[in-house]
């Protein structure tokens, strides 16, 4: 969890123009963050940024302005963790990331820059949110009591490679847990959907043949024209010899009409006919079939 330093009251609109000294008892009778409306909020920040830019960094002055800006800006924390509401995470959990990217924006705001930090800030802090998910979430839903049970493996995985100085067995584990061996198998599975590869990472360091991406196979295109032939199949035994002849010759042995009646003896104007009625034959069985 996070842990601010505890800041000194913040100033509000009025004094925009005009902010106290620090350590003065003007500036310490100013009312507190949480008291500022959020258009007050969004001016005094922009002064406060503006004094920031003057000081030096690690002095007690520039904590406390610093400290000020984040309290002045958790509402933006609050609205982008409402987003998020309806995860599993505690809410309490999703603020406290999001106010990391809260500070990380104030650290990297220029305030010479023509833009407002509600603006500048709200992509950092929903970034470290949305971060936060993918690290410690799984990759896809699993029962909860797949969930406990992964990190009870977890930690007797490592309790029991302490004391055997190896890797337990899933008989070890299973009777370490007083669970059966079929359940231990069943959180070994679980525990591969916490987290997946990408598919651009590289299989180790000393791999060099390329990315997983790289290895994955493709479909291979003759795989449609097995399963067209085995379709072809029942609706080609109904063909007459000489018809099974001509397709054959035409779309396996890739000849031309004139070939195919050069070697049959008839005309190509005969082998058009004859291939024309058999295509048509396929193709009436086939409709029907659908």
């Amino acid at each position: 969890m996070i842990s601010l330093s505890a800041v000194a009251p913040a100033p509000t609109a009025a004094h925009v123009h005009s902010i106290p000294e620090l350590g003065t008892p003007e500036f310490d009778a100013l009312p507190s963050a949480q008291a500022v409306s959020p258009m007050d909020a969004r001016a005094l920040s922009k002064t406060l940024f503006l004094r920031m830019a003057k000081l030096e960094e690690g002095t007690h002055e520039y904590q406390y302005v610093r400290n000020t800006l984040v309290e002045l800006n958790l509402a933006l924390v609050r609205f982008a963790a409402a987003r998020f509401r309806t995860r599993s995470e505690p809410m309490e959990d999703i603020v406290q990331v999001g106010t990391i990217g809260l500070i990380k924006a104030i650290d990297r705001f220029d305030p010479e820059r023509e833009v407002e930090f509600p603006t500048f800030a709200m992509p950092t802090i929903l970034g470290e949110i949305k971060r936060f998910f993918r690290d410690t979430s799984w990759a896809v839903h699993v029962p909860r009591r797949l969930q406990e049970l992964r990190l009870q493996l977890a930690r007797a995985g490592d309790e029991l490679a302490q004391r055997l100085d190896r890797a337990p067995s899933v008989a070890e584990l299973a009777a370490h847990l007083e669970l059966t061996e079929e359940e231990v198998c069943e959180g070994l599975t679980a525990s591969n959907a916490y987290s997946v590869s990408s598919l651009d990472a590289q299989p180790s360091e000393e791999d060099t043949e390329g990315s997983f991406a790289d290895r994955v196979g493709v479909i291979d295109p003759g795989m449609e024209g097995i399963e067209n032939l085995e379709s072809l199949k029942p609706v080609m035994a109904q063909l007459s010899e000489r018809e099974r002849t001509i397709l054959s010759l035409r779309f396996v042995a890739d000849m031309t009409q004139s070939q195919i009646g050069a070697e049959l003896g008839v005309s190509q104007m005969h082998v058009s006919r004859l291939l024309s009625r058999a295509l048509g034959k396929l193709r009436a069985h086939l409709l029907v079939e659908e």
